[in-house]
């Protein structure tokens, strides 16, 4: 399926911030920075480790969300990929990206694109 995924490694971020160590508020940042790009929810699961940390997921029509944080190392991955079926989501899955990116301001950031498919190539 064409589509584009986004990955992520992100190094350097804000320990202090709620979204690196609490699973409600990075649900709450995934959840809201999704449903302003435009994207459809299916679903979604966070899970917080403890002492600190979370990984979660949300679901798509379009694909997925998969973050997870380490705020001992001040690191998180992410993933976002969305298949460009019936419309191109490209430029919403790069918002999206970045919008969650803004969150977590990040120092250093290693990112990695790939262009999934070739149906319409």
């Amino acid at each position: 399926m064409d589509g584009i995924h986004l990955l992520g490694e992100w190094y350097g971020c804000s320990v202090d911030a709620p979204e690196m160590t609490r699973a409600e508020s990075l649900r709450k940042a995934c959840v809201e920075a999704v449903q302003e790009v435009g994207l459809t929810i299916v679903g979604d699961r966070f899970h917080q480790f403890e002492p600190q940390g979370v990984t979660g997921a949300v679901i798509l029509a379009e694909s997925h969300l998969a973050i997870h944080t380490w705020p001992e190392m001040g690191s998180v991955t992410i993933d976002v990929y969305v298949c460009n079926y019936t419309t191109d989501n490209t430029t919403k899955a790069e918002r999206l990206f970045q919008l969650l990116e803004q969150k977590l301001r990040p120092s250093r950031t290693h990112i990695q694109t790939v262009h999934r498919g070739g149906v319409a190539s």
